[in-house]
């Protein structure tokens, strides 16, 4: 039996980039869905060149950051400057099954491409829209990236040490996490209701909302107690020890939650019953919460003698929620992470054999590994003028010569 990946026949007109965007037409293609990037020459994606590069060596193929959320994309360059790529763009949505963007309001339609435009070519058109803010509202023109969103939404504030500036995630956490997950939801359900209907749908994301979704309990904290949570690090205000402790090795972590007694007791037991764990004091959360600096400091002092993967090993037999604290190279070597098959190596027409993430996720009636490299830049213009857009080799000439495929 021929097997298909869940979005085979499902095409995308993509117009995202940089981050989430790219992030949510990354995972339709990788599901399946034939998604034609729109891009331009002249002002490529952002991630095209955001390091790293592979070998170090920089250029518009080889961002080992743009390769990773653009798997398995096709490349079609156009100047969307060009009164007559329009024309171009029509003829693939009146192909395609969706349209997606993450520009600011209004972009879309000063290209001729708003949802009402492309709903006439095509009616049942799926239109997902995802600005920072929304299409609607006082804020709906803000410009913003994924740390950004993270401040706005409250993340930036809530993490860090106590009284210390906001220190952030080190990431675009909305990029990477809530946003691109929410979309692709949105588009599969709207999806199935044009299966059930034949009816398309507008879908206005804005990015900032699915990010605040993150945030339940400080906001039931403030709606709830009129308490405004401040940052505490990586402690937890019902449980401790509760955070990340020093191994032997260089700068070598392992991170341990207690959440119950009987998980003390645990830690206590994998690290030899040392006499200090013992104390009465300590024999409760709410008299470890108490005396939480020396708990930290003591088991710091403990832990450093061990090394990091068996001491972990001992947690985890002795009931004790903890992990090591993985490098980038720890990720890329984990046993779990290998078996499942999470790492692929797709030869990319540039930079070679490249790892990418392989989605996470397995479906019993569709093959695994089945994501392709991410695209050179226009690497596809050509054949997508030729096979979708019925042009032939000299109107495709002619195109080229006057600057409309760039």
């Amino acid at each position: 039996m021929t097997q298909h990946l869940p979005l085979t026949g499902v095409r995308v007109t993509d117009f995202t980039w940089i981050g989430a965007g790219s992030y949510t037409t990354k995972i339709l293609a990788d599901a399946g869905a034939e998604v034609i990037k729109i891009e331009s020459a002249d002002r490529v994606d952002s991630l095209r060149l955001a390091a790293p590069y592979k070998d170090g060596v920089k250029g518009v193929n080889r961002s080992g950051y743009f390769a990773d959320r653009n798997s398995s994309k096709r490349s079609l360059t156009l100047n969307m400057k060009h009164p007559r790529a329009l024309d171009l763009v029509f003829r693939l949505i009146r192909q395609s099954d969706i349209v997606a963007n993450n520009f600011t309001p209004g972009v879309m339609d000063r290209f001729g491409l708003g949802y009402d435009a492309v709903r006439a070519v095509k009616e049942d058109i799926v239109y997902l829209a995802m600005s920072m803010q929304g299409s609607t509202g006082p804020q709906k023109h803000y410009l913003g990236y994924g740390a950004t969103m993270a401040a706005v939404t409250g993340i930036q504030q809530l993490t860090g040490l106590p009284g210390r500036e906001p220190a952030g995630t080190g990431t675009n956490y909305p990029d990477h996490i809530p946003n691109p997950c929410h979309a692709t939801f949105a588009v599969l359900a709207a999806l199935r209701h044009r299966r059930r209907t034949g009816e398309g749908q507008r879908i206005d994301m804005a990015q900032t909302e699915p990010t605040v979704a993150l945030l339940g309990p400080a906001v039931l904290e403030y709606t709830a107690n009129g308490h405004v949570p401040q940052p505490r690090g990586n402690r937890h205000e019902q449980a401790a020890p509760h955070g990340v402790f020093r191994c032997a090795g260089d700068d070598r972590w392992i991170a341990i939650a207690v959440m119950t007694d009987a998980q003390w007791r645990g830690l206590a037991a994998a690290l030899g019953a040392p006499a200090w764990m013992n104390d009465a004091r300590l024999a409760t959360a709410s008299g470890r919460l108490a005396n939480v600096d020396e708990v930290e400091e003591r088991l710091n002092a403990e832990t450093a003698g061990h090394g990091v993967e068996a001491l972990v090993l001992a947690l985890q037999a002795h009931g004790v929620p903890a992990g090591r604290v993985s490098t980038a190279a720890d990720v890329i070597e984990d046993p779990q992470l290998r078996h499942r098959g999470h790492w692929l190596t797709l030869d990319h027409p540039e930079m070679g054999p490249s790892l990418y993430n392989a989605q996470p996720f397995r479906n019993s009636r569709s093959p695994a590994g089945q994501a392709r490299p991410a695209p050179l830049l226009g690497q596809h213009t050509h054949e997508i003028c030729r096979t979708l857009l019925g042009l032939d080799e000299a109107e495709v000439a002619r195109l080229t010569e006057d600057g409309v495929l760039r």
